[in-house]
């Protein structure tokens, strides 16, 4: 969110680490709160990650979760902070609600089994948007971004998200002969939308929406997985005939495809298309991973 900060000059920003504060524990989260005296949040914080991450650790991640959010309603509330701005996750849709994903199907059924203990945690914002507006008359929205990617993402193998694993994955094997091993059949598709465009819609709401309505505001622009490396692979210079689809590993959901048709008629907002933000991504990890190697999160934190 740094990079969009210089497009409200009148407000002063607090960026805010889990060095800073244990969202899980809601005492310190209200103490923190108070001390900073902050007039609006942006909750964007989750225990996330890629599917093996997500798959192994249903319970942790229904937990953590759900103790940040309510720490952060909770905080919010007692502090009299004037506006809440919670993120959610298109990963929550039931995988057989009709297609493209509208807002009304959020609740209708179970996510996918790879995912369901963070995704219902996630979930759970939505009926608690409701009951702090009803009963605390507090401020609060939601937003529902799709797939994220950017500069400063997770690099780690261990927990990274799929798109950041495979920039890292050809990255490194871009001198070498060895097959590149992705996951699956390659035919799942995804929409992934830029990290400063993500910035900029929860900005947006911060300052001009206030419904109990929560809104998808990712990017429509699909790509299937199989499509998203032969870019990657091209763009870092691997030969695409190095890639190898493992297909006895998950392939996941075949399609998460969003209506943002309720975001951008509030909104107006236009996206970055896809290519353009990975070539951003990669050049920038490029460049880190070459010359400030110590500020990419390529390790677990158990790791260091």
């Amino acid at each position: 969110m740094r990079a969009v900060a210089g497009d409200y000059p009148q407000s002063q920003f607090v960026f805010a680490t889990s060095r800073d504060c244990d969202l899980r524990d809601m005492g310190g989260t209200e103490a923190y709160v108070r001390e900073t005296g902050v007039d609006g949040i942006v909750h964007l914080a989750a225990v996330s990650g890629g599917i093996g991450l997500s798959a192994h650790h249903q319970a942790s991640m229904l937990r953590d979760n759900t103790l940040m959010t309510f720490a952060v309603l909770e905080a919010a509330r007692k502090a009299g902070v004037k506006k809440v701005v919670m993120a959610m996750t298109a990963g929550g849709y039931p995988p057989d609600a009709p297609l493209p994903f509208n807002e009304a199907s959020l609740q209708t059924g179970w996510p996918h089994k790879s995912n369901y203990g963070s995704s219902f945690a996630k979930r759970l914002i939505e009926p608690a948007i409701h009951a702090y507006r009803d009963e605390y008359g507090l401020s609060v929205v939601g937003l529902i971004p799709n797939g994220i990617f950017g500069p400063n993402d997770n690099f780690n193998y261990d927990d990274a998200p799929m798109l950041p694993a495979l920039i890292r994955r050809f990255y490194e094997a871009r001198d070498g002969s060895e097959p590149v091993e992705i996951w699956g059949d390659g035919s799942p598709v995804r929409e992934y939308t830029y990290s400063e465009d993500v910035a900029r819609s929860f900005l947006w709401a911060l300052h001009d929406y206030d419904d109990a309505q929560v809104l998808n505001s990712g990017t429509t622009e699909a790509n299937s997985i199989r499509d998203i490396a032969f870019m990657i692979a091209e763009i870092v210079g691997v030969d695409r005939s190095r890639i190898v689809f493992n297909t006895e590993k998950p392939n996941s959901v075949a399609r998460r495809d969003t209506d943002n048709s309720r975001f951008v008629a509030a909104s107006g907002f236009r996206y970055t298309p896809f290519r353009e933000g990975l070539e951003r991504t990669i050049a920038w990890f490029a460049d880190t991973y070459e010359n400030r190697r110590d500020q990419l999160r390529l390790y677990s934190k158990s790791k260091g």
